[in-house]
């Protein structure tokens, strides 16, 4: 089994510490370094190449932004996920490309490592605030009933606003125009009843992570489908 390789960062050791324990906890992660400045992270994607670097963007010295800076402006592979706080979430999401993803620091640790198993497979995850809180305040009891209403090319639109790809990426990706996938944009959203993509993009994930569990939960050894508890 191919395990990712995860560089940690964060200015307080008990998170560093809290992190360590649960991936290392998990068979198919590795912490390749574990880092308390961007200094100190910065040099480590550079000598370990990591899946992915799981970073607090509050560290001392614009830590989020010389760190995002060198991934992009040395074209590395690795996948920047920032770990915040509840209060700073709304900034940095903001702020943070799509080619990154934010985890909340109050998130369960079997949740958090879904969703960086879920980063793993070259998805983008949004933070918990939009997944749950935003689409549960947004998307009004109907977006779930929406959803059975989208025709395949508007889940394949969906499911490709969720991996962070723009309009014309989905464009190319698709054979069509940006503008086509405007049009379809914009009837996903009058049919789910929601505004944005972000929204959007939160609901794409917890259908995929819903879809998922029974199957990831059936594979794992000494369980079926229909074994039960005795």
């Amino acid at each position: 089994m191919r395990r990712v390789s995860v560089v940690i960062a964060d200015r307080h050791p008990v998170v560093l510490e809290g992190l360590s324990k649960v991936l290392g906890a998990a068979a198919d992660f590795n912490i390749v370094a574990s880092c308390n400045d961007a200094a100190s992270c910065i040099e480590a994607i550079r000598s370990l190449a990591p899946d992915m670097a799981i970073v607090d963007p509050a560290m001392p010295e614009l830590a989020a932004a010389r760190i995002l800076s060198t991934v992009n402006s040395e074209n590395r592979s690795t996948h920047l996920v920032f770990f915040v706080s509840s209060e700073d979430c709304e900034l940095v999401f903001s702020a943070t490309p799509v080619t990154c993803s934010i985890i909340l620091r109050d998130t369960d640790s079997e949740a958090l490592v879904q969703s960086l198993r879920h980063i793993a497979n070259g998805h983008n995850v949004l933070p918990s605030t939009p997944s749950e809180s935003i689409v549960s305040r947004e998307q009004g009891a109907n977006s779930e009933n929406g959803l059975t209403a989208l025709t395949e090319r508007e889940r394949q639109i969906m499911r490709l606003v969720s991996e962070g790809l723009s309009n014309k990426e989905i464009g190319r990706r698709l054979n069509t125009t940006d503008g086509t996938i405007k049009v379809h944009l914009h009837n996903i959203f009058q049919k789910l009843e929601i505004s944005n993509r972000t929204v959007l993009a939160a609901l794409a994930i917890s259908q995929h992570d819903r879809a998922t569990a029974p199957r990831e939960k059936a594979s794992q050894p000494g369980l079926s489908p229909t074994s039960g508890e005795r």
